[in-house]
Protein backbone atom coordinates (compact mmCIF):
# COMPACT_ATOMS: atom_id res chain seq x y z
CA UNK A 1 0.00 0.00 0.00
CA UNK A 2 1.24 3.19 -1.02
CA UNK A 3 1.91 6.09 1.19
CA UNK A 4 1.55 9.66 -0.03
CA UNK A 5 2.04 12.36 1.81
CA UNK A 6 3.07 15.59 1.13
CA UNK A 7 4.74 18.03 3.96
CA UNK A 8 5.44 21.53 3.35
CA UNK A 9 7.13 22.56 6.53
CA UNK A 10 7.68 26.61 5.02
CA UNK A 11 3.95 27.18 5.39
CA UNK A 12 3.62 25.03 8.46
CA UNK A 13 3.16 27.34 11.86
CA UNK A 14 6.28 28.22 13.71
CA UNK A 15 5.82 25.66 16.30
CA UNK A 16 6.08 23.00 13.79
CA UNK A 17 8.60 24.23 12.22
CA UNK A 18 10.66 24.32 15.60
CA UNK A 19 10.53 21.27 15.73
CA UNK A 20 11.36 19.81 12.97
CA UNK A 21 14.56 22.05 13.33
CA UNK A 22 15.31 20.47 16.06
CA UNK A 23 14.95 16.95 15.28
CA UNK A 24 16.90 17.67 12.19
CA UNK A 25 19.82 19.23 14.88
CA UNK A 26 19.56 15.83 16.79
CA UNK A 27 19.79 13.57 14.03
CA UNK A 28 22.66 14.91 12.76
CA UNK A 29 24.53 15.79 15.83
CA UNK A 30 24.01 11.86 17.26
CA UNK A 31 23.85 8.48 16.68
CA UNK A 32 20.24 8.16 16.08
CA UNK A 33 18.55 5.48 17.94
CA UNK A 34 15.02 3.66 17.33
CA UNK A 35 12.94 3.14 20.05
CA UNK A 36 10.33 -0.08 20.03
CA UNK A 37 6.74 -0.47 21.72
CA UNK A 38 8.62 -2.90 24.33
CA UNK A 39 10.87 0.29 25.57
CA UNK A 40 13.95 -1.73 23.58
CA UNK A 41 16.14 1.27 21.54
CA UNK A 42 18.10 -0.36 18.84
CA UNK A 43 20.90 2.48 16.76
CA UNK A 44 19.35 3.19 13.25
CA UNK A 45 21.48 1.95 10.48
CA UNK A 46 23.72 4.38 8.84
CA UNK A 47 21.97 4.61 5.45
CA UNK A 48 18.93 5.12 7.16
CA UNK A 49 19.61 7.63 9.24
CA UNK A 50 21.70 9.53 6.51
CA UNK A 51 17.92 9.21 4.59
CA UNK A 52 16.34 10.50 7.78
CA UNK A 53 18.37 13.32 7.93
CA UNK A 54 18.30 14.51 4.02
CA UNK A 55 14.48 13.95 4.31
CA UNK A 56 14.45 16.50 7.42
CA UNK A 57 16.96 18.61 5.56
CA UNK A 58 14.49 18.53 2.25
CA UNK A 59 11.97 19.45 5.04
CA UNK A 60 13.74 22.09 6.63
CA UNK A 61 14.27 24.13 3.12
CA UNK A 62 10.51 24.08 2.55
CA UNK A 63 10.77 21.15 0.19
CA UNK A 64 7.82 19.18 -0.53
CA UNK A 65 8.24 15.85 0.03
CA UNK A 66 6.48 12.73 -1.30
CA UNK A 67 6.87 8.59 0.25
CA UNK A 68 6.07 6.07 -2.10
CA UNK A 69 6.77 1.98 -2.39
CA UNK A 70 8.69 1.58 -5.47
CA UNK A 71 6.15 -1.66 -5.96
CA UNK A 72 3.09 0.23 -6.13
CA UNK A 73 0.84 0.63 -8.76
CA UNK A 74 -0.26 3.73 -9.74
CA UNK A 75 -3.31 4.64 -11.85
CA UNK A 76 -2.90 6.44 -15.28
CA UNK A 77 -4.19 9.51 -13.91
CA UNK A 78 -1.80 9.37 -11.00
CA UNK A 79 0.96 8.53 -13.00
CA UNK A 80 0.34 11.69 -15.59
CA UNK A 81 0.25 13.94 -12.63
CA UNK A 82 3.41 12.88 -11.81
CA UNK A 83 5.08 13.51 -15.22
CA UNK A 84 3.36 16.48 -15.49
CA UNK A 85 1.58 15.04 -18.57
CA UNK A 86 -1.52 15.04 -19.92
CA UNK A 87 -3.10 11.16 -19.23
CA UNK A 88 -3.75 10.87 -22.74
CA UNK A 89 -0.11 11.13 -23.59
CA UNK A 90 1.35 9.11 -20.54
CA UNK A 91 -1.10 6.50 -22.47
CA UNK A 92 0.69 6.79 -25.91
CA UNK A 93 3.97 6.57 -23.86
CA UNK A 94 2.74 3.28 -22.44
CA UNK A 95 1.38 1.77 -26.08
CA UNK A 96 4.39 2.78 -27.67
CA UNK A 97 6.64 0.57 -25.01
CA UNK A 98 8.34 3.54 -23.44
CA UNK A 99 7.00 3.07 -19.83
CA UNK A 100 6.32 -0.55 -18.43
CA UNK A 101 2.38 -1.09 -17.20
CA UNK A 102 0.46 -3.86 -16.74
CA UNK A 103 -3.60 -4.49 -16.77
CA UNK A 104 -5.91 -4.81 -13.78
CA UNK A 105 -8.80 -5.59 -15.98
CA UNK A 106 -9.67 -3.04 -18.40
CA UNK A 107 -7.37 -0.79 -16.56
CA UNK A 108 -3.33 0.42 -16.84
CA UNK A 109 -1.22 0.47 -13.93
CA UNK A 110 2.41 1.87 -13.90
CA UNK A 111 4.66 0.54 -11.08
CA UNK A 112 6.02 3.64 -9.35
CA UNK A 113 9.87 2.19 -10.11
CA UNK A 114 9.21 2.06 -13.90
CA UNK A 115 7.42 6.09 -13.69
CA UNK A 116 10.73 7.08 -11.80
CA UNK A 117 12.91 5.32 -14.17
CA UNK A 118 11.05 7.11 -17.01
CA UNK A 119 11.28 9.97 -15.71
CA UNK A 120 15.06 9.90 -14.67
CA UNK A 121 16.30 8.72 -18.09
CA UNK A 122 13.64 11.68 -19.78
CA UNK A 123 15.42 14.34 -17.53
CA UNK A 124 18.90 13.21 -18.46
CA UNK A 125 17.76 13.60 -22.07
CA UNK A 126 16.28 16.89 -21.80
CA UNK A 127 19.57 18.43 -19.83
CA UNK A 128 21.47 16.59 -22.78
CA UNK A 129 19.53 18.27 -25.26
CA UNK A 130 19.56 21.79 -23.64
CA UNK A 131 23.36 21.62 -23.11
CA UNK A 132 23.67 20.56 -26.94
CA UNK A 133 21.92 23.73 -27.97
CA UNK A 134 23.60 26.00 -25.81
CA UNK A 135 27.11 24.91 -26.97
CA UNK A 136 26.20 25.16 -30.46
CA UNK A 137 24.70 29.09 -30.15
CA UNK A 138 27.68 29.54 -28.71
CA UNK A 139 30.16 28.42 -31.09
CA UNK A 140 27.64 30.32 -34.09
CA UNK A 141 28.32 33.11 -31.82
CA UNK A 142 24.59 33.25 -31.17
CA UNK A 143 24.63 33.87 -27.35
CA UNK A 144 26.18 36.77 -27.11
CA UNK A 145 23.73 38.56 -28.96
CA UNK A 146 20.68 40.84 -28.14
CA UNK A 147 17.39 40.17 -29.99
CA UNK A 148 16.07 42.75 -32.12
CA UNK A 149 12.53 43.10 -30.23
CA UNK A 150 14.70 43.53 -26.86
CA UNK A 151 15.84 46.69 -28.61
CA UNK A 152 12.43 47.79 -29.57
CA UNK A 153 11.48 48.14 -25.78
CA UNK A 154 14.09 50.53 -24.78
Amino acid sequence: MPVHEDLDVASAPLAKRIEVLELYSEIKAAKARLAGPDGETRQLPPDLQSFLGQLLEDLKAGKSVTILESDAAMTTVAAARMLSVSRQFLVQLLEHGEIPFHKVGTHRRVYVRDLLAYKSKRDVDRRRILDELVRKEYEEGLYDLIPVNALERD
